[in-house]
């Protein structure tokens, strides 16, 4: 049975600038990640900007993205970059001709060295210095932007920057995480009032980090209830003021007291018989579980802002994809007001703390060469974005890739 979305629902794809450019001058460069990768050339996304316009157009009339601030603006309240800015123009308009609509992250975790050294988002100054920012951002590509999305995530980045130690600045400091998120919330606020005020026709949003986080064990209920209520219900209360409510999905974490993930116990998922990725427990019904969450609190209109799957198997891809894509459709028939999916990501890129070796894309990057090379998740998804009906999947042998039924 094909299941039909709306007509004006939108599929797009996702990246971020700084997983996809080379590393110019922010807190990011230098790291070294889990797979030993450095972070610094990523996928050289500056230098094949018109192949990969092509690429994006490809996958959905939709795309998610974000821009460079440190490549924008080179210190505090500085005049944008105008070799950065005609470079970004340059990309936008290609996209636009192609006819994707463009939804613009203003701030996707990474900050420019000359921030961070002056505290980052623990300084009050900060939101000044990020409101500046925004405010050029607005006047420089307005006419490019469909929708604006202030933060990615500030869950994630708070957590795994200022109490995990896992992301720049590599804290592990609840009084410092306590400064970030109160000005983390500020900044949004007044980035909500001010895009109103100079890009009035177009909705703003927040995205969170969401996944189900529940016990394995008694001695992981407390563990559990915590995580989760300063994770999933706590931070989210702090950005309420927003025209949609971007969800990011991609996993169950159990905890026994400690997380249980693949990347740091696959023994323990392993030997349960749970579906896992190369990073986490694979749980797909927990994207319905936590869509009908926030609609009940938040009643926002929802966008699937990031969802997708770390592998290789690209045979996994797909059933996940589809996987995903029928519980979404379930939602939307229960009532719960969801707008958008975008897919993470267009291809692969430099997965944060964990290296160019964890595989996200419909398209491939080659470590070493930097080529992208289509897998079949890409025609699929092609597929279903532009025609927005979920086909059903046909296939004679279960370890071949999927394809639709004609």
């Amino acid at each position: 049975m094909i299941k039909e979305f709306p007509s004006d629902f939108r599929f797009g794809t996702s990246t971020s600038a700084v997983q996809i450019e080379t590393a110019f001058e922010h807190d990011w460069q230098g790291f070294v990640a889990r797979d030993n990768s450095i972070f610094d050339r990523t996928t050289d996304h500056e230098l094949q900007w018109e192949k990969d316009a092509v690429i994006i157009s490809s996958l959905a009339p939709n795309y998610r993205m974000s821009l460079m601030w440190s490549k924008l603006q080179r210190g505090p309240l500085a005049s944008l970059d105008r070799e950065a800015v005609e470079h970004y123009k340059k990309l936008l308009t290609e996209l636009k001709l192609r006819g994707v609509d463009i939804m613009l992250v203003l701030h996707h975790f990474a900050n420019p060295v000359w921030f961070s050294q002056q505290g980052g988002w623990s300084n009050a100054q900060s939101i000044d210095w990020w409101l500046d920012y925004v405010k050029k951002v607005i006047l420089e590509f307005d006419e490019f932007v469909s929708l604006w999305n202030t933060f990615n995530e500030p869950n994630l980045y708070i957590s795994l920057g200022s109490l995990a130690g896992l992301f720049p600045p590599q804290k592990l400091n609840p009084f410092y995480a306590w400064q970030v998120l109160k000005n983390l919330s500020s900044a949004h606020k007044h980035a909500y009032e001010l895009l109103h005020t100079l890009s009035p026709d177009k909705p703003v949003g927040i995205s969170h980090n969401a996944s189900i986080l529940e016990a394995d064990n008694l001695l992981g209920i407390l563990p559990a209830k915590i995580t989760d209520w300063w994770y999933m219900e706590f931070i989210p209360g702090w950005f309420e003021q927003c025209d949609f409510f971007g969800l990011s999905y991609y996993s169950r974490i159990g905890y026994d007291p400690m997380p249980v993930t693949y990347l740091n116990s696959p023994e323990k998922l392993i030997n349960k018989g749970k579906a896992y990725d190369d990073m986490w427990e694979y749980y797909p019904e927990g994207l319905g579980i936590c869509l009908d969450r926030y609609w009940k609190r938040f009643r926002k209109p929802i966008i699937i802002t990031e969802n997708g799957m770390s592998t290789g198997d690209d045979t996994k891809r797909i059933e996940s994809m589809y996987d995903y894509l029928h519980i979404i459709h379930a939602a939307i028939d229960k009532g719960i007001d969801i707008r958008g999916y975008y897919h993470w990501s267009t291809w692969d890129n430099f997965e944060w703390n964990l290296g160019l070796s964890y595989r996200f894309g419909l398209y491939g990057c080659d470590p070493i060469t930097k080529e992208r090379f289509k897998r079949p998740s890409a025609d699929v998804f092609s597929a279903i974005a532009y025609s927005k009906k979920l086909i059903p999947l046909i296939t004679s042998d279960p370890h071949k890739v999927l394809t639709p039924a004609q």
